[in-house]
């Protein structure tokens, strides 16, 4: 079987290879934005089914930004429910024949955990300004500094190991059991493992809020006390 760490590029654009993952991460990304649009290009005062399907969906996000973040979701909406919905996509693609999701691969996930490192920056210094947001390193003692900074990092990098461990795993499971037990054995596991897709999108969301809440209250915090 073909180790779950190894890439093979389908094509290059230049001297830069395409691998399957990066082909199907475009491919749900394209997904998603027609999706998006053809969803919202007729919204009206009286919603359709869809409408109505989708405004469920927007508020249930808006509803646990708020329990998660203690904030208003209108920042925070896009950024959280586009990071959700790609990787609920990218974990459940394992149902069209030949696909394997591109959150088995470890450049996936990694792109994913830097995007939410990325995230905790930027609303931190939207919130608190750059000072504000670099003092939270600081705290509670500029002794702290080096350990903080590793933390910063030792959690993103626990992001990227979760999401890739639970996904390849189940890939790689069903894999075993598909090649060795016939076509039908694996069908409970591949029912679990989509159910682990959905429970681990959820999980990595909550995760970038947390620690985005975290961000945003130390350097408001720290805005308004300077020190």
């Amino acid at each position: 079987m073909k180790s779950p760490l190894a890439s093979t590029a389908l094509f290059h654009l230049g001297p830069v290879p395409v691998t399957e993952a990066v082909a199907v991460t475009w491919a749900i990304m394209a997904l998603l934005a027609a999706g998006a649009w053809l969803a919202t290009r007729r919204l009206s005062l009286q919603p359709s089914r869809l409408q109505a399907c989708l405004e469920l969906i927007v508020e249930t996000v808006d509803s646990q930004i708020r329990d998660t973040m203690q904030a208003e979701p209108p920042p925070y909406r896009a950024f959280i429910g586009t990071l959700f919905a790609f990787i609920f996509v990218a974990n459940w693609s394992s149902l069209v024949p030949g696909v394997e999701p591109p959150t088995a691969h470890l450049e996936t996930d990694a792109a994913l955990a830097l995007l939410v490192f990325i995230a905790v920056i930027w609303f931190g210094i939207r919130a608190g300004g750059v000072g504000g947001y670099l003092a939270t390193f600081a705290s509670p003692s500029p002794l702290m500094i080096p350990l903080n900074f590793i933390e910063s990092l030792t959690r993103t990098f626990s992001l990227l190991v979760r999401l890739f461990g639970n996904v390849m795993s189940g890939v790689f499971v069903i894999g075993i059991v598909l090649s060795l037990a016939g076509l039908l054995v694996p069908i409970p596991l591949m029912a679990l493992d989509l159910l682990t897709g959905a429970v681990q999108a959820y999980i990595f969301a909550v995760l970038a809020m947390v620690f985005i809440a975290g961000a945003l209250g130390e350097a408001k915090s720290n805005k308004r006390t300077p020190t």
